[in-house]
């Protein structure tokens, strides 16, 4: 049996950052995957959804302007940018793996414990001084009828050919988002939400504004439904819901959630606690046995299950186990998007939560009358900003075309909590654009 320094089990952004940092110690790292090399960021995840809403977003952008100077809208071609995106992105987790073979020990397959720091992976077992935890997410399956007839977001990254119709069943962002992009296609879109809201997490208001958004493009949603059932139904499929109605379709995507990868681990044998939400970590991310580690969207961790947590993650353990920094971890500021369009984005204080809470004072401001949003035709764009008692910016919450870019522009704002004096002193952003309004957002 092989001895390691560090046993890294999962290649995505938090593996992926923490073996790059581990490997320039010397020290012995055995990194083990028996999925795709890179997790699910860059391959079927935030990279290539992204890189689709490059063109989505174009063309929905030039259809809101004919007749305010753009004479011939733009049209989403499915199936070739479907082309460009595999061109792309196909080559991605070979060329990953290439890159591990060249800084540490590669183990390909499904590493499950043995004990508190034993890894066996095919048969092979590998002892490690420090095993750290990070097989992220994966799409939820509904257990229904039928089942075998259901796509995922995989799929949906993947699908070369536009279906005329699609049934999506779920509401979080990962629905919205890809829901936006086959419709902007051409697709007629059914969205089955099991609530009576979409994006859970996101000020709600600005939910219903998109939902309002969506709809007037087009889209379908049926809240308060379920799919209890799927059929194939000769070359297409039905969808039964829980209230009787049947929808029937050319493809349905299962867009009901992720769920950790922890079944494969065989973390009892290690004595390693977790729940339906991930595994279990403390402040220093380590988990119930001690050497061994979590990081990213495979922890518990109430934090949003992003791309750039995970590497922040990654990068506070580095430091505790190299460095010996032993701070416990302290979140910053968080932003977070939802990509469709319009695009919703957040950080700090929900504005919902905000409220009824007298420590806080919301106020919202009506973008659409500034120059560059006018000039969009964002007529719906708006932001809402939340401050505590010190009259600081401690929230911001946006809908609009731009919402993600804004929003970042905040991030810091909030995180570091400038007084208006010092930010006057020292920035003085490009103008017109949301971040030289920054300045009249200050009220210390």
């Amino acid at each position: 049996m092989k001895n390691y320094d560090y046993i890294i089990l999962g290649t995505g952004p938090a593996g992926y950052k923490l073996a790059q940092l581990l490997a320039k110690t010397g020290k012995s790292l055995l990194a083990v995957e028996g999925g795709l090399f890179g997790g699910t960021c860059p391959n079927v995840g935030c990279e290539p959804k992204i890189f689709l809403s490059g063109a989505v977003h174009t063309a929905l952008a030039s259809q809101q302007l004919v007749g305010r100077g753009i004479a011939q809208p733009a049209q989403v071609d499915w199936d070739q940018l479907m082309t460009v995106k595999k061109a792309r992105f196909d080559s991605w987790p070979a060329e990953t793996k290439a890159i591990y073979e060249k800084m540490c020990d590669v183990a390909v397959g499904y590493g499950e414990f043995v004990d508190a720091h034993t890894i066996q992976v095919n048969g092979h077992q590998y002892h490690g001084t420090h095993i750290i935890i990070a097989t992220g997410h994966r799409p939820h399956r509904l257990d229904i009828p039928g089942k075998e007839y259901l796509h995922d977001s995989t799929d949906v990254l993947s699908l070369s050919h536009r279906p005329d119709h699609a049934v999506f069943i779920g509401g979080g962002y990962v629905a919205i988002e890809l829901a936006t992009f086959l419709a902007a296609a051409g697709t007629k879109v059914d969205l089955l939400i099991r609530s009576d809201r979409i994006l859970r997490g996101f000020y709600g208001k600005y939910a219903q504004e998109m939902v309002d958004q969506l709809t007037a493009r087009g889209l379908t949603f049926h809240f308060q439904t379920t799919a209890s059932a799927v059929a194939k139904t000769g070359e297409r499929v039905t969808v039964t819901t829980n209230h009787g109605e049947q929808l029937t379709t050319d493809y349905v995507v299962d867009a009901s959630g992720r769920v950790p990868n922890v079944e494969k681990l065989q973390l009892a044998a290690a004595g390693i606690k977790y729940s339906r939400r991930g595994i279990d970590v403390d402040d220093h991310l380590q988990t119930s046995v001690a050497g061994v580690y979590a990081i990213g969207d495979i922890t518990s961790q109430p934090v949003p299950k992003l791309t750039t947590v995970a590497e922040l993650e990654a990068d506070y353990l580095y430091r505790q186990l190299v460095k010996g920094d032993q701070e416990p971890l302290r979140y910053p500021t968080i932003g977070t998007a939802a990509f469709a369009f319009p695009e919703i984005a957040q950080a700090g204080v929900n504005p919902e939560e905000a409220a009824d809470d007298s420590r806080y004072q919301v106020v919202e401001h009506d973008l659409s009358f500034g120059s560059f949003y006018a000039g969009l035709n964002e007529q719906g764009a708006k932001l809402t900003v939340v401050y505590d008692r010190d009259q600081r910016l401690v929230g911001a919450s946006e809908i609009g075309a731009t919402a993600a870019d804004d929003i970042n522009n905040l991030v810091p704002v909030i995180g570091l909590q400038p007084s208006s004096r010092e930010w006057q002193r020292k920035v003085l952003p490009a103008y017109p654009a949301l971040a030289d309004k920054v300045f009249g957002l200050l009220k210390q």
